[in-house]
């Protein structure tokens, strides 16, 4: 068994560690208030992290920057008792993954080919073209999550934020399933060195 298979997760475990804190967030603020609701999800988002940690030996970058700015964020709206700043929250996640993955780009590089490399193999054009299309659905949804914290009740937005914003993702990645096929190529060999990932000036 090799060290990747040996700490690979249970899909379940997976869903229950990016889920789990968004059902408990959704689950306080309907019981009581989003200020216990945004305490609630501080602490679940730092169960899911360690556990994520335990069980793999490692966490996603993602995932461990979208825990830090959970808790800084969260950590404001209850020290300053201003729900702007965990409504906010969203914005700014979205809107850091966008400008790195624009950034990114400008350099030459795909973050998204560094992150997935393991999972698919494309060419160059292929990386280029589903980067753009992450960076630019982070956008869209950082100005949605604007547009609806601003317009929308409390209660609507953290549904949005449990039960909207999970599916219009997973969705947005199944539909980019054709770009990645039409750019798919033979499994590459680990002669490549790791400065060599997600380059994508080659090609």
């Amino acid at each position: 068994m090799t060290e990747t298979s040996k700490h690979a997760p249970h899909p379940l475990f997976k869903l229950a560690t990016e889920l789990g804190p968004l059902l408990v967030f959704f689950a306080a603020n309907a019981k009581f208030d989003l200020f216990v609701a945004t305490g609630a999800f501080m602490v679940a988002i730092v169960v899911a992290t360690i556990a994520s940690y335990v069980v793999t030996r490692h966490v996603p970058l993602m995932a461990l920057v979208t825990a830090v700015i959970v808790l800084v964020f969260g950590g404001l709206t209850l020290f300053l008792h201003d729900e702007t700043f965990i409504k906010v929250k969203p914005t700014i996640i979205y809107g850091l993954f966008a400008a790195t993955l624009f950034g990114g780009l400008m350099m030459g590089r795909s973050f998204i080919a560094i992150m997935f490399d393991q999972v698919f193999n494309l060419t160059p054009a292929g990386w280029r073209a589903l980067t753009i299309r992450w960076a630019g659905f982070f956008v869209f949804m950082a100005v949605l999550n604007e547009v609806i914290w601003r317009t929308q009740s409390t209660d609507f937005w953290v549904a949005f934020k449990a039960f909207g914003a999970v599916p219009i993702t997973a969705l947005f990645a199944m539909l980019q399933m054709p770009l990645i096929n039409r750019h798919s190529i033979a499994p590459a060999t680990d002669e490549a060195g790791d400065t060599e990932r997600g380059d994508i000036t080659k090609g």
